[in-house]
């Protein structure tokens, strides 16, 4: 997965994901909106059975070699998963990036993996990877060839797919460098064509084979982004969605790489409407451990990714690892957050420039809070249960289990901890019989950032609705009752006397059974009036404090538009 810029694809540098799914049933049952169904469905292998129905862990060269390994590397990175026990702990799958093939094919047209890095060829290095009780992963990319200038997947779909699975290969990542122009198509149906060859040559090839698709990535900040989110899905198991994270190098191996991190975490965290068992939103691999991020900050990724549900893929030198780093990657109890078989993504709660809390349902009635300390200063934090969506009741308690610490405490409803400076804490709550059912509340933020923010915190009726920077104040948290309602201080989300006339301004009323207060939440992110069939709009496409929200016939993955919810 080359990231440098000398890597071009026909938009630009290379970026590397989250197809499209059905999490409707599953936000459904937790009280929230459910994304309107879509086309999309979790891709399966060749006899029907569910893939990646956990986020696929494991590890990859790239974030550290680069294109400098070669089969040796990769071996010793597989036996040193083995011998510290990550691959036990579910680190199972050993990927080899771009630059292990030649430039060009064989006589036969078939893939060559380079001589010189590979003596013993591909097969040799699966039943290997096989007999240590690990998986196979290989790259390639479906253009013509790949961001590092090896031979491409483009129109070899069949032939790739067929030849990969002779080779006992059990993962496929598919890049999406130097994709053709192909006449009567645009960009992306290109990309949609020739990811739904591979995923049906994959399915075909006779092995199961979990599909990691690049595409989204190549629309990262086009309108086009969420379309490519919406069909991904269909064809694969997960996806990099966005920008690489930022690379080890050896020449400087303590430059600080959170800022990569921040960034990962930062495109990924919206678009958890996209997630569901089978279909995984990839922000690219951990480094944790290795240079260039502090112990904190390491575990800051660990907690971060495990509570977006993200694939935990590693790229580091598994054998340079410091035991108290292998300890952090193998702690079993954040590990079991990533792995929670709800596959209901965490979300966010609040963010106030400093601290960003979120909360994740999981598959036993508990939810996990991670708290992010963006300062360079250890803070003070605080939370509650009802934040993290639990509604309480008569005798109601909650154990809270700090994962990193691993301690565990007692409370009614407040939840406080100390955070390091660039530290995340991730908490396990788990109530009480009698806490009574949970609920979904948390800010709405629009593809800037912005928050939907009650204007003043006022509660009469026809007080205005407004884009305000994200504080984490009570007016910019947003519950989801299950009935269609939108609602903040007691009161809803309305359409002024259920006007239809697009550019009127939406505001807050008593909740009243309305039409105007009705609204559907589309997997592309559009939040819908169904009486108008108009979408929330911020006003004229602005993204300034007091910018007001109105109705407005929905447009193609306008940013103005697009709304990530709880």
């Amino acid at each position: 997965m080359p990231g440098s810029p000398k890597f071009r694809s026909m938009f630009g540098s290379r970026r590397l994901v989250t197809s499209a799914v059905a999490v409707g049933a599953v936000l459904a049952a937790l009280g929230g909106f459910a994304p309107a169904a879509s086309a999309s469905e979790t891709a399966t292998s060749g006899d029907g059975a569910a893939l990646a129905v956990t986020p696929p862990m494991g590890w990859n060269d790239w974030a550290h070699y680069q294109c400098g390994y070669n089969e040796a590397t990769i071996l010793a990175n597989a036996n040193a998963l083995v011998s510290t026990g990550l691959a036990a702990k579910g680190y199972n799958t050993v990927t080899i990036d771009d630059c292990w093939m030649n430039t060009s094919r064989d006589a036969a047209g078939n893939l060559v993996a380079n001589p010189t890095l590979f003596p013993d060829g591909m097969a040799y290095v699966g039943t290997y990877l096989h007999k240590l009780g690990l998986k196979f992963g290989i790259y390639e990319d479906a253009g013509t060839s790949t961001c590092g200038g090896y031979a491409g997947s483009w129109n070899h779909w069949t032939q790739d797919a067929d030849l990969f699975a002779s080779w006992g290969v059990d993962y496929l990542k598919l890049d999406g460098c130097n994709l053709p122009s192909v006449s009567g198509q645009t960009g992306e149906q290109t990309y949609q064509s020739a990811y739904a060859a591979m995923g049906a040559a994959l399915k075909a090839s006779g092995r199961d084979i979990v599909f990691s698709e690049s595409a989204p990535a190549y629309f990262q900040g086009t309108t086009d982004w969420d379309t490519v989110l919406g069909w991904t899905g269909q064809y694969g198991q997960l996806w990099r969605e966005g920008s690489d994270i930022a690379t080890y190098s050896a020449s400087s191996p303590n430059t600080s790489r959170w800022a990569s991190v921040l960034n990962n975490y930062g495109y990924n965290n919206p678009i958890h409407r996209y997630e569901s068992p089978g279909n995984w939103n990839d922000p690219d691999f951990i480094i944790a451990g290795d240079g260039g991020l502090t112990a904190d900050e390491s575990r800051s990724q660990l907690s971060l990714w495990a509570e977006m549900g993200s694939p935990l893929i590693l790229s580091d030198n598994v054998s340079a690892l410091s035991a108290s780093s292998v300890a952090d990657l193998g702690n079993s109890a954040v590990i079991a957050v990533d792995q929670d078989s709800l596959g209901s993504p965490g979300y966010v709660v609040s963010q106030n420039g400093t601290l960003d809390v979120l909360t994740r349902p999981l598959a036993n009635g508990d939810r996990a809070v991670a708290i992010l300390n963006r300062s360079s200063s250890s803070v003070s934090a605080s939370t509650t249960a009802a934040a993290a969506g639990f509604v309480g009741g008569s005798g109601c308690s909650y154990s809270v289990h700090d994962l990193w610490a691993g301690t565990t405490s007692t409370t009614s409803g407040a939840i406080s901890t100390t955070i390091a400076a660039h530290g995340t804490a991730l908490l396990r709550i788990t109530p009480s019989s009698g806490c009574g059912a949970t609920t979904t509340t948390g800010q709405i933020t629009e593809n800037s950032g912005q928050c939907v923010d009650d204007s003043g915190s006022g509660t009469a009726n026809g007080n205005p609705i407004i884009l305000y920077g994200c504080t984490g104040n009570a007016n910019q948290q947003w519950t989801q009752p299950g009935d269609g309602t939108v609602r903040t201080l007691g009161e809803c989300l309305d359409v002024p006397s259920s006007a239809t006339a697009a550019g009127t301004y939406v505001d807050l009323a008593a909740c009243n059974g309305s039409a105007g207060q009705q609204w559907t939440y589309q997997t592309d992110g559009n939040l819908v009036n169904p009486d108008s069939g108009d979408c929330l709009d911020a006003y004229g496409g602005s993204t300034a404090n007091l910018t007001k929200l109105d109705i407005w016939p929905c447009g193609d993955n306008q940013a103005n538009q697009t709304w990530s919810l709880p």
